[in-house]
């Protein structure tokens, strides 16, 4: 099995911008606190990781260096460990029961004007989070009170 950590990790930052950020996705999909916890990993986890070094060799001098860059390590994979679970999510295939429903939104979405393909037969969770983000943008809040 050839697999490249790389292509998974891009694939994770693509799909972590595509899925949209709404709070009522977070009671059905765990990417919505994956997405967030992962962001905030990258932001704040490299400043950590360089006040963790820092105060493991300030408090235990040079001989714990090996140490330290360990700890730098960790607070290092965390994001990353977010944006590979993001990007084998984003290619693995649909459970036919989501795949039906992102079906019946593409419908209703066309029946109201909104220009969209229904999915194919190898659909994904980056195709279906490719026709939520265009639901959450041009749908009108009242659409989604009524679901």
């Amino acid at each position: 099995m050839n697999v490249n950590v790389f292509k998974i990790i891009g694939d994770g930052r693509r799909y972590m911008k595509t899925w949209p950020m709404v709070r009522q996705l977070g009671f059905y999909f765990p990417e919505y606190r994956v997405v967030r916890a992962t962001h905030l990993g990258i932001l704040l986890m490299p400043l950590f990781a360089i006040l963790a070094a820092c105060s493991q060799v300030y408090v235990n001098g040079w001989a714990f260096l090996p140490q330290a860059i360990a700890l730098m390590l960790f607070f290092i994979s965390l994001p990353i460990q977010g944006l590979l679970w993001l990007g084998w999510r984003a290619r693995h295939p649909l459970p036919i029961t989501l795949f039906d429903w992102t079906n019946q939104s593409t419908v209703k979405m066309s029946s109201m004007g909104i220009s969209c393909q229904p999915l194919g037969a190898k659909a994904c969770y980056l195709d279906m989070a490719l026709i939520l983000k265009m639901a959450f943008e041009r749908l009108d809040k009242s659409y989604w009170e009524q679901l």
